[in-house]
């Protein structure tokens, strides 16, 4: 199959990706300096923090504004981004309410439903998708009525899943910036050029950041930032990787978003196993548990950032060839089920006793540094 990239359509996302970027890096001393006068400050009042010193959240405020400005510029406003873009900014509400004075999860996952809705309701749907049964005789699946409960959950479950992952300097917004690029490269190869400037401008606004944000991170993204950055990949998987281009169409957005889709579901199927509340925070995320084997901080999330980073070449070649995609899918997922079952084992292994919950800085099994958040 034959793929051509639109030159205009290129140079718009390169433009959109040097806004953002310039934009997310300017505004966010500002940023931080606003975070000190309203109090959303991640203070080390106990031994659950890893900084030794205030360090302010709000970031992913300049997240957005790099975000928003580069879309509102290079991108087209249809209905569907409208949605987008109108959900986004109930998603920062929440994020800055809860950074300042914290949320309950209840209240939390409220807002993420409402913009859910609002962007179901703008049209962002998934109505058709390719039959991830490969044996089957119908390659199509049509939803109908179920397109929007399925929808909804699925913004919802990226959303948080990105959030869960926010344990780490640089952590979700670097795993954010590297599923923006690989949607990006999907995009361009499906000729969704709208899709690929939208995704431009996300990564280069997480790219701007990052220098403050790697550990020692200077400023924290927050809620702010991780809720924006699963909810924008969510609705943005949507609208350019739920379509039936080609058989297996379907796992490219699992491949994408796997690192934290992954988490988010074993930590979810943790707790309810263990009959905890699975919105409860705990220290076995996968963050967590390579620091258990002994890595620290910038190590575990190098490690994190190259299995991301190859879910997302291996979503390109699916997206890109009609060869071989089953065997690609299969053997991906098998690795990254053998890294999980090392990393648990593996951490278990360290601790001691099998329960999962321990690091390093925390032999007492209390007040882990490493759980900056405790809904996550």
């Amino acid at each position: 199959m034959h793929y051509s990239i639109d030159v205009l359509v290129l140079a718009d996302v390169l433009a959109a990706l040097a806004a953002a970027l310039v934009i997310s890096f300017a505004a966010t001393p500002a940023v931080k300096a606003l975070a000190f006068k309203v109090g959303a400050i991640d203070v080390p009042k106990d031994d659950r923090r890893m900084h030794d010193h205030p360090i302010p959240l709000l970031g992913g405020l300049a997240v957005f504004f790099g975000f928003l400005i580069s879309v509102l510029i290079f991108a087209k406003i249809d209905v569907q981004i409208r949605g987008m873009l109108l959900g986004c900014v109930v998603i920062i509400a929440a994020g800055i309410i809860d950074d300042i004075t914290p949320l309950k999860w209840w209240a939390k996952l409220l807002f993420q439903f409402a913009a859910a809705f609002i962007a179901v309701f703008h049209g962002i749907r998934i109505e058709v998708f390719s039959n991830p049964n490969f044996f089957s005789q119908n390659e199509w699946l049509m939803l109908g009525y179920l397109s929007i409960p399925i929808t909804v959950i699925w913004i919802v479950a990226v959303t948080n899943s990105v959030n869960y992952i926010d344990g780490l300097d640089g952590l979700s917004v670097g795993v954010s910036a590297i599923s923006s690029l690989a949607m990006l490269v999907v995009s361009l190869l499906v000729a969704e050029g709208n899709v690929a400037v939208i995704m431009a401008a996300l990564a280069g606004a997480c790219i701007g950041f990052l220098p403050y944000n790697m550990n020692p991170a200077k400023i924290f993204a927050g809620d702010t930032g991780a809720l924006l950055l699963g909810y924008v990949l969510s609705t943005m998987s949507v609208i350019g990787l739920f379509k039936v281009y080609a058989v297996f169409s379907f796992f490219v957005p699992l491949l994408v978003l796997a690192i934290p889709l992954f988490d988010f579901v074993f930590a979810f199927v943790r707790r309810v196993v263990k009959g905890q509340n699975p919105m409860k925070g705990d220290k076995g995320h996968l963050h967590h548990r390579l620091i258990n084997l002994g890595l620290n901080q910038k190590q575990a999330v190098s490690v994190l950032y190259s299995v991301s980073t190859a879910f997302g070449i291996v979503a390109v070649i699916i997206a890109s060839t009609g060869r071989m995609k089953a065997l690609l899918f299969l053997i991906a997922f098998a690795a990254m089920g053998l890294i999980s079952a090392f990393v648990y084992k593996g951490s278990q292994k360290k601790n001691g006793n099998g329960n999962g919950n321990e690091c390093p800085a925390c032999p007492k099994q209390e007040n882990c540094p490493n759980e900056k958040e405790e809904n996550k």
